[in-house]
């Protein structure tokens, strides 16, 4: 069975919601996201670079393994699990702009988020940057300017369909709109988020502890 470390409103959101949206069979074990518990060797040894999620699963001949990036366990279980599920056939211009979606929400989208999280909430008040902030601002309503435009006359970012995709950005655009990044200058990120956040596989990943 899969196993996912996990802690409120961080990436292993996308891993659970996928689970749902797959109606796969998975075990969630809380993870003490606090800074002493990140840095010590227990959880260093599931995740080396102090940080959740992690991942767990067996291969085909029953021996663990363990994974640490929430973009990677995303396609890994659409790979091994999803029979074809919530992405288009390989080769395709569709899975094109699916792996462009999906790489995008965490490389282009979150990237800046992190940059405003660490210096907004996390590092000690006298080392934030607020030049840092405000760069991280810039860039990220470029990105989102990018993403109201796919989904102009769309429901989800490859037409009608939720694809795995959409779950990949989801998230990103959660953490946006807690910086206050993502507004009503994007009617259709407001629209396109509201129906994420009406899937049951949303409600139960991003369920308050």
């Amino acid at each position: 069975m899969i196993t996912i470390y996990h802690a409120p409103r961080t990436r292993s959101a996308r891993v659970i919601w996928l689970c749902e949206e797959l109606d796969l069979p998975y075990e969630v074990v809380p993870v003490d996201f606090s800074p002493e518990y990140l840095k010590s060797a227990e959880w260093r040894r599931l995740n080396p670079i102090r940080k959740v999620p992690a991942l767990t699963d067996l291969d085909a001949a029953g021996n663990p393994f363990t994974m640490i990036e929430s973009g990677a366990m995303v396609h890994y279980i659409l790979e091994r699990y999803g029979e074809g599920r919530l992405q288009p056939p390989p080769g395709t211009p569709e899975s094109a702009l699916f792996l462009q979606w999906s790489w995008f929400a965490e490389a282009s989208l979150a990237r800046p988020l992190g940059d405003m999280v660490h210096h907004r909430l996390l590092k000690p008040e006298a080392e934030r940057i607020p030049a840092v902030v405000d760069d991280g601002q810039h860039r990220a309503e470029i990105c989102l300017e990018a993403v109201e435009a796919a989904l102009d006359g769309r429901n989800y970012l490859l037409g009608s369909e939720l694809t795995a995709a959409d779950i990949m950005m989801g998230y990103s655009l959660v953490l946006a709109r807690r910086l206050e990044v993502h507004d009503e200058r994007y009617p259709n990120l407001v629209a396109y988020l509201e129906r994420l956040e009406s899937r049951p596989g949303f409600q139960i990943a991003f369920a308050s502890p």
